[in-house]
């Protein structure tokens, strides 16, 4: 090479670099709002499969539908399955929620889309990919993003290719990931270090679609913008705080799925992990996603690892006199399970936050499958009165922030019930969402989350750091788990879990004292 062919070359690579670089400054100046004279392009690896079809795709219509995605926007579906459009649009159809005036907007939805089939390690395939996102993009500037709706075995050559051949050259890329992210603290790491090998941080986005949920996203502005709760919320007040995440149904003949990971590793590490650290954290420097990380990161780091001695497991049984026949099955019943398999359907989990505020005060982590009802919520339980003069009479006030069904916010509370008697009732004052907001609707949390990665929000996603010290926790109680087989305490499909749960709950200070039940007030 001569000296001229050195100094084209390198004033290239500078080029590339000063490209790079201004990609990036781009992108770190987004977060609050799209270009929307900017085209975007949506591309779903994995177009064909559930993930696709249940989630990603209707989230999309319903941004369309409600003017919420950039103009203009394409949105391309990759995956190995050869489909046509049209055969694409079947699939998802049904859940679509289209209603009858919105037929020609969905019928313009649907011209925006394209489909491309391709394997997921050739580079041919990926700039095959590659041309058909130029023909959609402008010679001065275009977005892209990448949603990997992609089984574990594949990430890691999918990720390849398209950092050597499908990176955005006029404007920023950003790539959406979906948990599992690991099964322990080692694959973690070793995939987060893939994509930091790959991919700067401020280009993943690791979605938890919990994250997403209104009332999660509530937790923030309940706790620092009310100064009714704050002087609380502490180890002087609180006797402990169950969050709770309960399923009515068991896996329904998907059980080969579930199996592999396990109840620990589907809910309990991840969604009210997360949600746990935003209910204890400290008070960010500001409402920046970094700061709020920088917190929620903070709090998991005075969590010491699990213990067996922590934790109740269970797995659920059929129970024969049931009338619902799903109920008559147990795990074990679904073909799709190891007739040997000791993978829990429920766990209970009591964690420990060693700093100032929260010494002392249990942290319930509760979830399963085939239990008595569908619910998630956030229970702070205070302590009781001291110095009682109602002879026991009082029960313990509760701030119950309800997830779903339904979203709601009530404090319960004593009151002296109506009448001439001076007796003592249980009562609540309620805010329930479907009561005060009725002609609200509420996004779903994947709108939420996907309009944030076209905003270049980061603040509801999980970061590295966020990551491994949620598996840090965890991970040595997976692995004994597994090592030592591990049986879990079996609990009848429909039950309310294992009686050694509501004993170990009982022992970290929580009363139940079934003497009272919120009514919703859509069904008085």
């Amino acid at each position: 090479m001569d000296a001229a062919q050195r100094r084209r070359s390198t004033e290239e690579s500078l080029k590339l670099i000063r490209e790079s670089l201004k990609s990036s400054e781009m992108d770190h100046m987004e977060g609050t709002h799209f270009d929307d004279k900017l085209p975007h392009v949506f591309v779903t690896l994995g177009a064909s499969g559930d993930l696709a079809k249940k989630k990603i795709y209707p989230t999309l219509w319903w941004l369309f539908r409600d003017n919420l995605l950039p103009r203009p926007t394409t949105i391309i579906g990759y995956a190995r399955t050869h489909l046509t459009v049209k055969q694409l649009r079947e699939k998802c159809h049904q859940y679509m929620k289209v209603k009858p005036e919105e037929e020609e907007k969905y019928e313009r939805f649907w011209k925006l889309n394209h489909y491309i089939a391709g394997s997921y390690d050739k580079r041919q395939d990926f700039e095959a990919l590659n041309q058909e996102i130029e023909k959609h993009e402008s010679e001065i500037s275009a977005n892209r993003l990448y949603y990997l709706a992609l089984p574990p075995t594949v990430f890691r050559p999918a990720t390849v290719q398209i950092r050597n051949t499908c990176m955005g050259t006029k404007g920023w890329t950003r790539i959406i990931i979906e948990k599992p992210f690991g099964r322990d603290d080692e694959t973690s790491r070793q995939l987060s270090d893939h994509l930091a090998f790959l991919f700067k941080e401020d280009q993943v986005y690791r979605i938890d679609h919990y994250l997403g949920k209104e009332m999660v996203q509530n937790l923030m502005t309940l706790r620092f913008g009310n100064i009714i709760f704050n002087p609380t919320w502490n180890r002087d007040h609180v006797a402990c705080i169950q969050i709770t995440f309960k399923e009515p149904f068991g896996t329904q003949g998907r059980g080969g799925y579930f199996d592999e990971f396990g109840i620990i590793r589907d809910v309990m590490q991840n969604h009210l992990l997360q949600i746990l650290s935003l209910v204890a954290m400290e008070k960010p420097a500001s409402c920046q996603p970094d700061d709020i990380r920088n917190e929620k990161v903070k709090v998991l780091r005075y969590i010491k690892e699990l213990n067996l001695d922590d934790v109740v497991l269970g797995q659920y049984v059929g129970d024969p006199e049931s009338a619902d026949p799903e109920a008559k099955l147990g795990y074990l019943d679904d073909p799709t399970v190891p007739k040997d398999s000791n993978t829990p359907t429920f766990a209970m989990a009591v964690l420990k936050i060693n700093n100032e505020r929260w010494d002392g005060v249990p942290f319930i982590l509760k979830c399963g499958k085939a239990l008595n009802e569908r619910k998630a919520e956030v229970r702070v339980q205070y302590q009781d009165v001291p110095g009682d003069i109602f002879e026991g009479k009082a029960k313990r006030n509760e701030l119950v922030i309800r997830v779903q069904p339904g979203e709601a916010l009530y404090i319960k509370m004593m009151t002296k019930s109506p009448g001439i008697t001076f007796d003592l009732e249980e009562t609540e004052l309620d805010l329930t969402y479907g009561n005060r907001y009725k002609d609200l609707k509420l996004p779903d949390a994947y709108e939420r989350l996907i309009l944030d990665v076209f905003c270049g929000s980061q603040m509801h996603f999980v970061r590295s750091d966020e990551l491994s010290e949620a598996w840090r926790i965890f991970t040595p109680l997976l692995h004994r788990l597994e090592k030592e087989n591990i049986q879990p305490v079996p609990y009848k499909h429909g039950s309310r879990g294992p009686k050694e749960a509501d004993e170990m709950a009982k022992r970290s200070n929580f009363r139940y004292y079934g003497s009272y039940k919120w009514i919703h007030p859509n069904h008085h």
